[in-house]
């Protein structure tokens, strides 16, 4: 095939476009560094500087901008979710994001069980939109959760359930397509007549009919031959769509084209009725080859609607890692496995398929090499294990990078024992160590990610030795390049060796007839760019390697390494379910995503002479990006990789604003523990002045504090004070039955009744309570703010004060998730070295921690009632849930525990002027709307202070209360029938009188001095 140099953008009228685009497209048009630095890669190992980002806010709006850019020649990408792993979604092109407002259901016909689409929607929310008819769109890729449709059309995607229903291709009925040259309309299948009709029309439409009768026709034996015939060839254009066999459909034949020879505008997709009754069998095989080796057998006996497998090494990694052990733990004995999922009108029909294979395989239920399961949520949970594959091997704990570049290869099912042996043998000959193999074996397709050395020239020419040989092999076995993640770059270049050199030619002029210009996604699939070249790494590629406050243990030390955990699988961008990425939940803005932020901080560490971000750690483009970051930490535990973005944040912000003033809020807020102790001079005076009306205001100006927010109260008594009175005395350290409560700046001075109520409850439960009564602190809202080198002192300064317990390892028990959280994870990252630091996070436990694993025998107070509780997202991401809800369990607490993302409040966060409207907006996408619908006699929980407050300010006409305090009002007695949490005591506001004589005092107060400074001054002008 034929090469082309990538496209020289230096051509294009650049301002002359912005400026157009801007006069006339109904779109958010971003020509800035930011925007296109978030977009210079996808999931790929390809990286290209975009020339603009387009986002359309109508299809009309989209193919305008198609338009305009014909004008001026710039090419043109179509995206949605980004994930492709072949690079096609890398260009230097303008680049039209359809996601964030072309997400429209347009309409949906049950009974012919069709739906018409705009490309920008995600396959979840359209099939949740689909729910209320039973039906569904059948195709659905491992990012299910935030692909759009548009990519999927353009990939033609498949996923484990296309066993059961196709390709994306076989699931199309019609596209709504626009040219480069301004052609706009439906294509889909096409009769003689139809065709007739279009010929004697005239015109461009007719001229491309034309083309593709004489493609279908000249290549006619080339394309019966030269495909092959298996369920996941995805490599190179559909032409046998153009078969008469296949309907001469043109939609069909467009799908998986990548973007290069059409933009989709609309699209009318089939639909399938969803499965009412599933089961699943998971067999045992020695190793993953056995398993291949068995798949043809397995499809012989039964049509199950999913046939997966993941191997050994998978398993390993997911140990390792601690993730999916439920799943992991239900495995039956083996060393790789064959997941084969059923699908029914009914329990015992889905149950009979199972047990039908098992008889004809001549193994048994109870054989150890054998697991079923009817129970949908257990089988959710083990094809998600599988489905997390990506993640799980991108980043293996053993430090080992791999990447794709030959991830998604397919052969005829009866061949794939064989092919996976000797790919596996393609392994050791070129020292790729033991790759994991999984994927969707019922259709032979094979996933892998491999340690291909991609920053080194000797490494980068093993990747393209390596990916030649194995498409030879692929090709040898009667397979498929790609039986998923389409061509791209990452292929494109290999498709002669797949297809010979006539179907290549063919995919050239099929190109040519609908691109003449080659402006559409160039440099994929048809004289594509090399598979070794705009690497996004590559032996070129030098970043810089800045000193950083945070040691980054688990990423060898680096700062650049940390950034590059992520590989752009996009989870982030899902719209439901988890806490990440509250920001791009709340804006549907890539550069707020934790993905699109860790692309330009991959960006700002420069190594590319095209790196849009120039001036490194004072990037303002970056700063922005970040600033929307709640530093909720949902990515440290969601992301499949475990990017940390509010870490990365906090190193962000401490060198941006190092040697120069900060904005108002990191003073305000980032020293809200010294605040607090200097409140307790007069706690009511600073409640009255901070409410009272004009001076709240002008208060909250000073400190960079958005207006709708109302400060929360300080108590009249803090706890530290509740503490000393009690005069109880000072637990020994060594006393096995002492434990440090930690005095948490909020559970101190905000609502002391949490703690006094922790103090309560653990003494009921056998133990000693000391509380360190010279001031101490975690150093949160110093970290979160980014003044890192104030916090390390901080926590410096708690080391010496906690030292005694440390040294007698007595247990610290966290009331706080957030604070918690420093102890166990951030501490440990800024002080790496100090092994006070490690001590303390050994022996921080939260309150649910202690009572459950470290109170054999005692029995919490007996609740009996519903509860409604949020997880703090710290506590998600770092210490869990799982003790809270056992907790729960023996208090006789039936719990929801709401899986609605982030509270939105964040710390200070949510404080910020600035970041109320989109705090609101995170809130409001259904943690709010769940508190609001809970019952008025279930209990309201929520360890985090956040949360509390969060539900306070959010019109619910509700409170919060810690588990703690639900506990300690339970040993008083029973609860009341409604609004439990009226029982809980916090600071009172202060009267309307008392807010209004403030601010009249203050008023006064201003008026005498200004009154006296006006007599000083007409002295001195008197008497000079």
């Amino acid at each position: 095939m034929s090469r082309t140099a990538p496209y020289d953008a230096s051509g294009t009228d650049v301002a002359g476009l912005e400026a157009e685009l801007c006069e006339s497209v109904d779109a958010e048009i971003r020509f800035d560094a930011g925007s296109r630095g978030a977009y210079v890669t996808d999931g790929s190992n390809y990286r290209q500087v975009p020339l603009a980002v387009v986002v359309p806010r109508s299809v009309e709006a989209g193919a305008q901008a198609v338009e305009v850019c014909a004008r001026f020649g710039a090419p043109v990408l179509s995206r949605g979710g980004g994930t492709s792993l072949a690079g096609q979604s890398t260009n230097a092109a303008v680049v039209i994001d359809w996601s964030k407002y072309c997400h429209t259901l347009i309409s949906v016909d049950p009974d012919a069980r069709t739906c018409v689409v705009e490309p920008g929607i995600v396959l979840d929310e359209l099939n949740r939109r689909l729910s209320d008819h039973r039906l569904q769109f059948g195709p659905k890729p491992s990012t299910h959760s935030h692909c759009a449709l548009g990519g999927m059309i353009g990939n033609n995607s498949c996923g484990a359930s296309a066993q059961a229903y196709g390709k994306t291709v076989d699931n199309v009925r019609r596209l709504e397509i626009l040219t480069y040259d301004g052609l706009r309309t439906w294509v889909g299948p096409t009769s003689q007549a139809e065709r007739a009709r279009i010929a004697a029309e005239g015109g461009r439409k007719a001229e491309i009919y034309d083309g593709l009768e004489r493609i279908a026709t000249e290549y006619l034996a080339d394309i019966r031959r030269g495909y092959p015939k298996i369920p996941r060839r995805v490599s190179g254009y559909n032409l046998d769509s153009l078969l008469p066999e296949n309907g001469f459909d043109v939609a069909r034949a467009l799908v998986g084209s990548e973007g290069t020879l059409v933009t989709v505008l609309r699209a009318e997709l089939e639909l399938v009725p969803v499965p009412p009754y599933q089961s699943l069998l998971v067999l045992g095989y020695d190793d993953i080859c056995q398993a291949g080796d068995d798949v043809s057998r397995v499809l012989e006996h039964c049509s199950p609607s999913q046939l997966e497998a993941l191997d050994g090494r998978m398993a390993q990694l997911m140990r390792e890692e601690g993730a999916y052990l439920d799943s992991l733990n239900v495995l039956p004995q083996g060393d790789s496995w064959l997941l084969v999922q059923y699908s029914g009108d009914s329990q015992d029909d889905v149950d009979e398929q199972a047990h039908a294979l098992l008889r004809a395989l001549g193994r048994g239920e109870k054989d150890p090499n054998v697991a079923f399961s009817d129970n949908p949520e257990r089988e959710e949970k083990m094809l998600k294990a599988r489905e997390a594959g990506l993640g799980v091997t991108a980043r293996p704990p053993d430090g080992r990078e791999t990447w794709e570049g030959w991830e998604d290869s397919a052969v005829p099912p009866e061949r794939l024992g064989a092919y996976l042996r000797d790919l596996k043998q393609l392994f050791d000959e070129f020292g790729y160590d033991h790759p994991s193999l999984y994927g969707h074996f019922g259709q032979g397709c094979v996933h892998t990610r491999i340690p291909f050395a991609l920053k080194t020239a000797e490494g980068v020419a093993d990747f393209r030795r390596f990916v030649e040989r194995a498409a030879d092999l692929v090709v040898s076995h009667g397979g498929s390049l790609s039986g998923e993640h389409g061509d791209g770059q990452a292929r494109g270049e290999l498709l002669t060796r797949m297809f010979g050199e006539r179907l290549v030619t063919a995919f050239g002029e099929l190109k040519t007839l609908f691109d003449p210009a080659n402006r559409m996604n160039p440099g994929k699939i048809v004289d594509p760019n090399p598979v070794d070249g705009q690497l996004r790494l590559g032996p070129a590629w030098r970043p810089a390697t800045p000193e950083t406050h945070f040691g980054y243990p688990e990423d060898e030390h680096s700062f650049t390494r940390a950034v590059m955990r992520c590989v752009g699988i996009g989870n982030c961008r899902s719209h439901e379910g988890g806490v990440m990425c509250p920001s791009y939940r709340a804006t549907r803005e890539e550069e707020h995503s934790t993905r699109g932020r860790a692309r330009l901080l991959f960006e700002m560490l420069g190594g590319h002479a095209d790196s849009t971000i120039t001036d490194g750690w004072r990037s303002t483009e970056v700063r922005d990006a970040l600033d929307l970051c709640l530093a909720c930490k949902g990515c440290k535990s969601d992301c499949p990789v475990g990017v940390d973005m509010a870490t990365y944040k906090a190193e962000f912000l401490s060198h941006h604003y190092g040697g120069r003033p900060r904005p108002a809020a990191h003073y305000s807020m980032g020293w809200l523990p010294v605040w607090a102790r200097f409140s307790r001079i007069a706690p009511s005076l600073v409640n009255t002045l901070l409410h009272a009306p004009g001076l709240a205001r002008a208060g909250k100006r000073l400190a960079g504090v958005a207006e709708a927010r109302q400060a929360p109260l300080f108590a009249k008594q803090s706890f530290l004070r509740w503490y000393k009175a009690r005069d109880a005395g000072k637990p020994d350290p060594a006393d096995p039955r002492t434990v440090v409560l930690w005095p948490d700046t909020f559970s101190t001075y905000f609502h002391p009744s949490i703690a006094i109520s922790a103090v309560r409850v653990l003494e009921d439960a056998g133990f000693r309570v000391a509380v360190p009564t010279t001031p101490v602190c975690c150093g949160l809202t110093w970290i979160s703010t980014g003044q890192l080198t104030v916090a390390e002192k901080v926590l410096r300064r708690t080391l010496d004060v906690l030292g005694p317990y440390l040294e007698a390892s007595t247990p610290i028990i966290g009331l706080e998730p957030s604070c918690t959280a420093v102890f166990r994870a951030d501490a440990p990252e800024l002080m790496p070295a100090d092994q006070d630091v490690k001590r303390l996070a050994g022996q921080v436990r939260t309150f649910a921690e202690h009572l459950v694993q470290h109170a054999p025998g005692w029995q919490p107070p007996q609740l009996a009632r519903q509860a409604t509780v949020q997880t703090h997202c710290h506590q998600h991401a770092i210490m869990k849930f799982d003790a809270d809800r056992e907790l729960m369990r023996l208090a006789h607490l039936d719990a929801e525990v709401l899986d609605e993302g982030c509270c939105g409040l964040a710390g200070n966060f949510g404080f910020e002027r600035g970041h109320h409207e989109v705090s609101m907006a995170v809130a409001e996408q259904g943690f709010l709307p769940a508190v609001r619908t809970a019952a008025p006699d279930s209990l309201l929980l929520a360890d985090g202070f956040s949360c509390r407050t969060q539900i306070e300010q959010g019109d619910t006409g509700r409170r919060a209360l810690h588990l703690a305090e639900a506990l300690g009002l339970g040993l008083k007695g029973n609860l009341p029938s409604e609004h439990p949490e009226r029982l809980a005591e916090r600071p009172a506001h202060p009267t309307h009188a008392a807010r209004w004589a403030t601010t009249v005092g203050a008023a006064a107060l201003m008026a005498t001095a200004a009154t006296a400074a006006g007599r000083a001054v007409r002295q001195r002008l008197h008497h000079p």
